[in-house]
């Protein structure tokens, strides 16, 4: 059997005041699967473990050595996932609202690429 992609799909997420790359990275990994229906998956390929697929997760946010991967992968609710982070996305000036942090006056958001395989 040969490895194929079934999907890629991509994602942008957003921490307005935390500067929390890792808020970020999960937020464009929620985006990119909440435009994504698999229905294939099943209806043509007939996986009936959706354990099997490979999940691939490419971020890039400001500060990526900072990112948690086990949380950003727990934003993918099936198959066997990988994540990791490389140095993108974007830092700007915000606004720093005290109750939400000390310091906080960077907005920082993360691209994320989110590609399923399959052995076909």
């Amino acid at each position: 059997m040969a490895k194929k992609r079934f999907v890629l799909e991509f994602g942008m997420g957003i921490d307005l005041h935390g500067e929390d790359a890792t808020q970020a990275a999960c937020r464009a990994v929620k985006d990119a699967v909440s435009r994504s229906c698999l229905c294939g998956l099943l209806e043509i390929h007939n996986v009936e473990d959706l354990s099997e697929p490979e999940v691939e997760i490419l971020v890039a946010c400001p500060n990526p050595e900072s990112v948690d991967l086990e949380m950003v992968k727990q934003e993918i609710p099936i198959g066997q996932k990988s994540a990791r982070a490389v140095l993108g996305g974007l830092a700007t000036d915000g606004l720093c609202v005290p109750q939400f942090g000390p310091d906080c006056s960077q907005v920082f958001m993360a691209n994320a690429a989110v590609t399923v395989w399959l052995d076909v």
